[in-house]
C-alpha cells in the first residue's frame, strides 16, 4: 500500500475539510479524469482498489495517472483500552479529498471504455465523484 517513506511528525491533528480544492482541480496529463464532487478521506486501500479496477477494465491499454497520495496518518488506540493515556499509534494513511480534486487520469483508450472504467472505479470510493473530459472546463 501507499505510504510516505519518511515523515517529520508521526502524528497529525484531525483537521477539517472545508471549501473546494485549491490545487489539482485541472486535468494535466490525460484526456479523461475522475473528479471528486464531495469531500472525504481516501485511504491507501481505496486508491489501490480503484487502480486495480481501472487497469482490469482497460486491459493494459493506455496510461493511468494517480493524482492523489496518502500523506496523513490516522491513529487508533488498541481495542478495549480506557480513555486517556495519550494519542494512539498510527494505523493507516489517508489522502484528504475536497470537492474538485482530480483523482485519476486516463489517456490512450477509447472514450466509452475510459468512461466505463472510471465509473467502475468510482464505486470503490467513499465519496461522490464524476467523470470529466479534457475539453470540459468544470
Amino acid at each position: 500500500m501507499l505510504s510516505p517513506r519518511k515523515v517529520k511528525h508521526r502524528k497529525q491533528h484531525k483537521g477539517r475539510m472545508r471549501g473546494k480544492a485549491q490545487r489539482g482541480s485541472d486535468i494535466s496529463f490525460g484526456d479523461f479524469a475522475l473528479k471528486a464532487v464531495g469531500c472525504g478521506r481516501m485511504t491507501a486501500q481505496h486508491i489501490e482498489a480503484a487502480r486495480i479496477t481501472i487497469n482490469r477494465k482497460i486491459k493494459r491499454g493506455g496510461k493511468l495517472w494517480i493524482r492523489v497520495f496518502p500523506d496523513k496518518p490516522i491513529t487508533k488506540k488498541p481495542a478495549e483500552t480506557r480513555m486517556g493515556k495519550g494519542k494512539g499509534s498510527p494505523e493507516y494513511w489517508v489522502a484528504t479529498i475536497r470537492p474538485g480534486k482530480i483523482l485519476y487520469e486516463l489517456k490512450g483508450v477509447p472514450e466509452d471504455l475510459a468512461i466505463e472504467a472510471l465509473k467502475l472505479a468510482s464505486y470503490k470510493l467513499p465519496f461522490p465523484t464524476k467523470v470529466v473530459l479534457k475539453r470540459e472546463t468544470i
